[in-house]
C-alpha cells in the first residue's frame, strides 16, 4: 500500500481517520471538501497534508480516497456498491472530482461512456444513499 513517498502505516491511519470522518459527515446529512479533508486528516492523524498545488500529491489524494471506498466495502458491504468518496467535491462544486466517476467507471457503477448527466445522476444517488445508510435513525 505505501507509495506517493508515505509508509505502509501512514496509509493506515490516513484511511482509518478518513474513514471517519467522511461517515461523520454522511451521518450529519453533508458533504465536505478535498480542503476540509485534508485539514481534518493532518488534525486527526499528525501526518503531514497533502500538498494539492503538486500533481503527485492530488493524485495521492485520490489514491487515499479509492482505499477508503475498499475499506467502507469492508465494513459495509452493499449491492450495489456504495462509494464513500461521493461526499467529498471541490470547494464550490456541486458534485465529485473527476477521480470519483474514474473510480465508478473501473469498478463497473458507471458505463464508460456515461454522459454529464448520467454521471450527475449517478452521484446524486450516491450521496443520499450514504445519507440513508448513515443517516440518524428517526423515531417511528
Amino acid at each position: 500500500m505505501s507509495g506517493y513517498g508515505r509508509t505502509d502505516s501512514e496509509w493506515d491511519e490516513l484511511v482509518h481517520a478518513g474513514h471517519g470522518f467522511l461517515v461523520e459527515r454522511a451521518k450529519l446529512g453533508k458533504l465536505t471538501s478535498y480542503t476540509e479533508l485534508n485539514v481534518t486528516l493532518a488534525r486527526r492523524t499528525g501526518c503531514p497534508p497533502f500538498d494539492f498545488e503538486r500533481a503527485d500529491e492530488r493524485a495521492a489524494m485520490g489514491h487515499l480516497l479509492g482505499l477508503i471506498v475498499e475499506r467502507d466495502h469492508e465494513i459495509t458491504p452493499s449491492e450495489p456498491l456504495l462509494m464513500l468518496s461521493a461526499l467529498v467535491n471541490y470547494l464550490g462544486a456541486n458534485d465529485a472530482g473527476s477521480g470519483f466517476y474514474q473510480l465508478a467507471k473501473e469498478l463497473q457503477l458507471l458505463p464508460t461512456s456515461a454522459s454529464a448527466d448520467a454521471k450527475f445522476d449517478f452521484w446524486v444517488k450516491q450521496v443520499k444513499q450514504l445519507y440513508e445508510r448513515h443517516g440518524p435513525d428517526l423515531p417511528a
